[in-house]
């Protein structure tokens, strides 16, 4: 995939600046420079994936455990954190701004600003199990797509 004009790319390969905690071989994590609270971090593949359905797996897999490891991190780093969390915007529709991957890790403390509003309401199981079967669909197809 192309990463022209990613600003989360030129991050990965030095061209940009940004306050780093976290680099391996296949993620970088950064300070997000629009933090809903002290402590925001990103977690983003090193190679540009722009949603979910370009990210391989074992990329995935480790974006989620370096997540997980900083969310930990969070709760002893001095900084006001009484809970975590995490959060990937894929697609558009999801609110997704930077077409790169990212997930995520917000350090919550009873009070602070932020909000994900939902009318949720609770549906009849009959609804639940169509919905259910539709993802196992799916998970079919993909698993029909593997080697």
């Amino acid at each position: 995939m192309a990463d022209d004009g990613c600003i989360f790319c030129t991050i990965v390969h030095g061209r940009a600046e940004a306050s780093i905690v976290h680099e391996d071989e296949s993620v970088i994590a950064f300070m997000d420079l629009r933090p809903v609270n002290p402590g925001h971090l990103l977690v983003v593949p090193k190679t540009h994936s722009a949603g979910l359905e370009d990210l391989p797996e074992d990329v995935g897999v480790q974006v989620w455990r370096v997540a997980h490891r900083l969310g930990r991190a969070l709760r002893r780093s001095g900084l006001r954190c009484e809970g975590v969390n995490l959060l990937l915007a894929d697609g558009e529709a999801a609110f997704q701004e930077v077409f790169h991957v990212h997930l995520h890790v917000i350090p919550r403390f009873t009070g602070d600003p932020f909000r994900i509003g939902s009318d949720a309401r609770v549906h009849e199981r009959e609804q639940l199990d169509v919905a259910s079967a539709a993802v196992r669909g799916g998970l079919a197809v993909l698993d029909a797509l593997q080697p």
